[in-house]
C-alpha cells in the first residue's frame, strides 16, 4: 500500500499546523481569568473625582472577584495612594502593570507615587516608558513630567 505524494504532503501540513496551533496558545493560570472587557467604572470615577477614596475602594474591592482588569487595579492603586496607603497602592499599580505593561494611567500614577516617595529615578523610568508609548505627547506623560519637575524644584 503506497501513499500518494499529495496525501503525504497534506498529512505533514496538517501535523505542522496542529503542532503550531498548540504552541501559539498562551498558557494562563487557571485561577487568573483575564477580563479584556473593563467593567463600568463610571460611579467609581465619580467617587475618585469627589475625593471619596474610601467609597471608591469599597466599590472596587468586590470587583476583584469578577474582573481581572488593569483599570480596576489602577483605580484601586490610585485610591489607596490618595488615602495614604502606599503599600497597597504599590501592590495594585504593579498588578495593573502585570495585566497591561503599557497601561498609561498606571504608569503615570505609579510614577507619581514614586515622586511622592522620593524615588525620582523610578519615576523617570516610568516617564521613559511613557515617552516611548506617547511620542507625540499624552496627558499621562505630561502629568508625570510636571510631577517630576515639581519634585526637582527647591522648596521654600
Amino acid at each position: 500500500m503506497s501513499i500518494s505524494l499529495g496525501k503525504a504532503v497534506r498529512a505533514a501540513a496538517v501535523s505542522t499546523i496542529v503542532a503550531f496551533a498548540g504552541m501559539s496558545t498562551p498558557a494562563m493560570p487557571v485561577d487568573t481569568p483575564v477580563d479584556t472587557n473593563a467593567p463600568d467604572l463610571a460611579s467609581v470615577r465619580a467617587k475618585v473625582k469627589a475625593k471619596d477614596f474610601k467609597a471608591a475602594i469599597e466599590e472596587l474591592t468586590p470587583m476583584l472577584q469578577t474582573h481581572q482588569h488593569a483599570d480596576v487595579y489602577n483605580l484601586l492603586g490610585f485610591s489607596y495612594r490618595k488615602s495614604g496607603d502606599y503599600k497597597q497602592a504599590a501592590t495594585f499599580y504593579a498588578k495593573a502593570l502585570d495585566f497591561d505593561s503599557d497601561h498609561l494611567g498606571a504608569l503615570e500614577y505609579q510614577g507619581e507615587m514614586f515622586v511622592e516617595l522620593g524615588q525620582i529615578d523610578r519615576a523617570k523610568a516610568n516617564l521613559a516608558k511613557l515617552v516611548i508609548l506617547c511620542p507625540a505627547g499624552c496627558e499621562e506623560r505630561e502629568d508625570l513630567e510636571k510631577a517630576i519637575a515639581g519634585a526637582a524644584k527647591p522648596k521654600g
